[in-house]
């Protein structure tokens, strides 16, 4: 059954307008907190400016659409007044801004309330309709993480460099998770050098199988629509099988425990030609839109280390992931916008390459990331970090270009997630404040990590000649043209000593290698949105 849009006759009754985005779907947000179905209302809208400020991929644009489709629909089962704007209704002006001044212009509330957003963007347009109409507009607290902004501001005052482990720990002591008392569970805060197995040349064997769904009616009409209004944009919609309700999500949750989180924390960082799921627990988007609620999260994690199901290290990982990691890039976004989105501490200006777009790629590892993310709208985390990422920053194209990429592609892309983790922690353009030292390494490592290399026209081992790795060639002329400046970062001396074992003559032939390459690159911008 096709939404459409139903006006509700609320003219100076309503008291509160509360407003939702798509990325706050839960019914416990703090903009709820004192709801009053007798004098407020809320506001949903879907415009095109959401999927065309970056190109958004098919599945991410459907994602988002049909969760908020089906949030929509729980609203007016609890007869809630609503107003809600679909994408291709007629008078859609096509901008948040625009489509909250179409309704506050009917119903003239007396105040604006909304849960903090997840995008500075998102905020400053909303803001400024708020002023236009001179309303307040209350931003609350987003009470589904474990810490607030204003305290991850109160850690970062206290220390002279931003680390991820020390927020992390302070985090553990906070909440009690995996903790025996004021000790770690276990003895050790961190089990990465744990998790960081490969499948070897057997390969991972039986997998077990994700969870995916068959898109109901509503999502039905929301790929048809996309399908026809987004027809350009990237990706396809034939596998999609997302989850977009609240009862999906815990689906995807209670599998993952069951199956995945055993393995999960060995092989988080393994990679396998044509394995799309792995063990991973493809949570990120129904977390990032709050269909689950990291607490909720954790605690079915630590229940199955209690149990005895899942190994300490495999845990402890993923807590590390949901604790540690969303909090400590949520706090550098907040804390560094908006003057985060521009930072290139590299000085990088080439365009993205127009294989990202296509996956039409010789080299093997990046052919299959990229195919995946266009088919499906994930990749798992060491593909967009030691990949795609890995070969844009030693390529040294222009950030913001790769930020927009990812973050329109992915399905879990949100700007608070996805900002830092790519403009800081894969592209290191903020020059270490959110990262200890740039994640650069040659070919060896994904040959070590994955079998991509042993199909590949190329020969991670080789930095010149006719099968040279481009990783491989990349990587130690990225070491070569940025020594200066990595010379002045302690993780770094050993690679640079590395570096110096090379003759001139080496470097030279490196440096030529390195142009050869980057002349035979077919550069594109960014598609047209529409």
């Amino acid at each position: 059954m096709a939404l459409t849009s139903k006006a509700v006759d609320m003219t100076s009754t309503t008291r509160h307008l509360v407003l939702v985005l798509g990325d706050q779907l839960n019914l416990d947000a703090s903009a709820f907190d004192d709801f009053d179905p007798n004098q407020d209302a809320v506001w949903m809208a879907e415009v095109d400016e959401e999927s065309t400020h970056v190109t958004s991929a098919k599945q991410r644009t459907t994602v988002f659409l049909s969760a908020m489709r089906h949030f929509a629909a729980d609203l007016r089962a609890k007869k809630w007044k609503l107003h809600y704007s679909t994408i291709d209704e007629p008078g859609n002006v096509g901008t948040l801004a625009g489509e909250l001044e179409r309704t506050l212009v009917r119903t003239r509330p007396t105040k604006l309330v909304m849960t903090a957003p997840g995008d500075w963007r998102v905020l400053q347009s909303l803001r400024a309709i708020a002023k236009q109409h001179a309303l307040d507009l209350e931003i609350r607290e987003d009470t589904y993480f474990f810490s607030s902004v204003s305290e991850f501001k109160k850690h970062a005052a206290s220390r002279k460099q931003l680390r991820l482990e020390f927020f992390y720990r302070e985090l553990r002591i906070k909440t009690g998770i995996l903790m025996d008392g004021k000790k770690p569970i276990g003895g050790k805060w961190n089990f990465d050098s744990e998790n960081r197995g490969s499948f070897g040349k057997k390969g991972p064997g039986t997998l077990p199988q994700p969870t995916r769904f068959t898109p109901d009616e509503v999502t039905q009409d929301v790929i048809r629509l996309v399908q026809q209004r987004f027809s350009s944009h990237p990706g396809s919609l034939d596998s999609f099988g997302w989850p977009v309700t609240r009862a999906q999500a815990l689906s995807v949750l209670d599998e993952f425990v069951k199956h995945r989180l055993p393995n999960f924390g060995l092989y988080q960082d393994a990679m396998w030609e044509g394995e799309v799921w792995l063990y991973h627990s493809h949570l990120a988007s129904a977390l990032n839109i709050k269909l689950l609620k990291p607490r909720e999260v954790l605690e079915a994690a630590v229940e199955s280390f209690s149990k005895g199901h899942a190994p300490l290290e495999a845990v402890e990982g993923f807590v590390r992931q949901i604790l540690g990691w969303r909090e400590y890039v949520r706090g550098i976004y907040w804390m560094n916008m908006p003057g985060y989105l521009d930072l290139n501490s590299s000085d990088a200006h080439a365009p993205l390459p127009s294989f990202y777009w296509t996956g039409q790629t010789d080299m093997a590892c990046l052919r299959d990331a990229i195919h995946q993310t266009l088919m499906h709208g994930y990749a798992h985390h060491i593909q967009r970090l030691m990949v795609t990422g890995l070969y844009a920053l030693l390529l040294g194209v222009s950030p913001k270009e790769v930020h927009k990429w990812y973050l329109g592609v992915y399905v879990d892309a949100v700007e608070w997630v996805e900002l830092p983790n790519t403009l800081g922690m894969s592209q290191f353009a903020d020059g270490g404040l959110m990262a200890s030292k740039p994640y650069v390494a040659s070919g060896k490592y994904i040959d070590r990590m994955s079998n991509h290399c042993k199909g590949c026209k190329f020969n991670p081992a080789e930095s010149t000649g006719e099968t040279a790795c481009p990783f491989t060639t990349l990587y130690w002329d990225y070491l070569n043209k940025h020594s200066d400046a990595l010379a002045k970062n302690p993780r770094m001396l050993m690679q640079l000593k590395n570096l110096n074992r090379l003759s001139s003559e080496a470097k030279l032939l490196i440096s030529e290698q390195a142009l050869k390459h980057r002349s035979t690159l077919a550069y594109q911008a960014m598609p047209s949105p529409l």
